[in-house]
């Protein structure tokens, strides 16, 4: 049975490497699979998905407002398609996330999602929000702070390493740009010292 898949995180946990990953092993079993990544994103070269370990593969690229469903029926017109793989799913808009599990519903074919959870202000992405209402299994990717403690939120900073408090909710970057803190770190990064 298909399944919409949610594995969410913050910054550096490695979910672009989990993605990819999965994708080998249905490819590596003579299944083929279909990937898509934001257009927004190119930090990895346009139309790819790569990894910070140096893993890459190519990949259709969304906007929002496309018509996902569309897409993917015509998709699998034209063979069929073990899986569908979703990478920075935070971008998608909240009727995307609907066709995506319309995907699954109406057409069989389980997609896998891939994305943050929150941004740097702590807010969920639309995306995000959405997949965490509509998906049905979710796993959490986890990385941790430098305290040790699991990372849930991340830090955007200026080209001094100072954190900023206000901005766009998106602003593409790696790690010269944004770390990733447990809670209370983010906290007191953000000002909001603990008692």
């Amino acid at each position: 049975m298909a399944k919409l898949y949610f594995h969410y995180s913050t910054m550096n946990a490695g979910k672009s490497t989990l993605l990819l990953q999965a994708a080998h092993n249905y490819n590596e079993r003579g299944m083929d699979t279909y990937l898509l990544t934001a257009a927004l994103d190119d930090r990895a070269g346009k139309g790819k998905i790569g990894s910070r370990i140096g893993l890459g593969r190519e990949a259709d690229t969304f906007r929002p407002g496309e018509d996902l469903f569309a897409r993917i029926a015509a998709r699998l017109k034209a063979g069929p398609v073990a899986c569908i793989f979703v990478d920075e799913a935070q971008f998608l808009d909240r009727d995307q996330v609907w066709q995506l599990a319309r995907v699954v519903d109406d057409l069989g074919v389980p997609v896998m999602a891939y994305g943050l959870r929150v941004d740097f202000r702590g807010e969920l992405f639309p995306g995000s929000a959405a997949l965490l209402a509509l998906a049905d299994t979710m796993r959490e990717v986890r990385t941790i702070c430098h305290c040790g403690r699991k990372a849930t939120m991340v830090v955007r900073q200026d080209a001094q390493g100072r954190p900023l408090r206000e901005g766009a909710q998106v602003q593409i970057g790696g790690n010269e740009t944004y770390v990733s803190l447990c809670r209370r770190h983010w906290r007191e990064a953000m000002g909001d010292r603990p008692a």
